[in-house]
């Protein structure tokens, strides 16, 4: 199977599947949505770089689009752990 037959293939499975999505679901789009997927359920950096293949970490760090919650949900996370640790010192 050569590129055209996938990029046909996945075109016109948008169309009728994802209607909306146009020219912009490409197999390059999917990539960066592996990646993000990869990094929202826990894969670390380099491990995903591995798994795309990359030879630059920064390469990797551009297919990552972090949803915004992430990002709360980590600094929510890291004062509950850091209040834990001052529990006992605070009286």
């Amino acid at each position: 199977m050569g590129d055209d037959a996938l990029r046909n293939g996945l075109k016109d499975a948008a169309k009728v599947h994802l209607p909306g999505w146009g020219k912009k679901l490409t197999p390059h789009a999917l990539r960066h949505f592996y990646a993000s997927q990869l990094d929202g359920n826990g894969l670390d950096l380099m491990a995903n770089q591995e798994v795309l293949g990359h030879s630059w970490i920064a390469t990797t760090m551009r297919y990552l689009h972090v949803q915004q919650t992430r990002v709360e949900d980590a600094w929510v996370s890291g004062t509950e752990r850091a209040a834990k640790r001052l529990e006992g010192l605070v009286r």
